[in-house]
């Protein structure tokens, strides 16, 4: 029964992507037609030569797409970053707090524990069919100093199985 599960939820991420692949924005459209096809993005941020619309779906969701816009308002690049390639490109020591949320968008959560003196910024992603976390450990100066990922799991109230 898990592997039907399994294959029906592989099965359910082709079809969802191929769809989102159908009606893709891209390259030379213009930001109307990309509010058009997302809508009002989570975040709007200056970026070298133009501006960016975020479209992130944390906390909840493990989507985040960035779509850059020339100072004319056309795309010129879109990119979906909750990815463990895109993610692996954070670099510790040179980072900070702003880089990766430009590149990411807000996090899904900002957390303090006992063992670490700055923030943990957590990004949730998806890896295939694996719930992932993905987290960025902040300095006291919000410089990154190093960054980890592990399994998101489930947590089922009465779950006897």
């Amino acid at each position: 029964m898990r592997v039907v599960k399994n294959v029906a939820s592989l099965a359910l991420a082709v079809l969802l992507t191929a769809a989102c692949a159908m009606s893709a924005v891209q390259p030379g459209m213009s930001r109307e037609d990309v509010v058009a096809h997302y809508g009002k993005p989570s975040r709007v941020l200056p970026v070298a030569g133009g501006t960016r619309l975020q479209y992130s779906s944390q906390p909840a969701g493990q989507r985040a797409v960035m779509v850059d816009l020339d100072a004319a308002g056309r795309v010129i690049a879109v990119r979906q970053m909750m990815t463990l390639a895109e993610l692996s490109k954070i670099e510790p020591g040179k980072w900070t707090r702003g880089d990766v949320e430009r590149e990411f968008g807000r996090p899904a959560s900002i957390d303090r524990v006992a063992s670490w003196s700055g923030d943990i910024m957590t990004y949730r992603w998806l890896d295939v069919t694996q719930d992932m976390y993905f987290w960025v450990y902040l300095d006291g100066g919000n410089v990154v100093q190093r960054t980890g990922q592990g399994m998101e799991i489930p947590i089922r109230m009465n779950d006897n199985n």
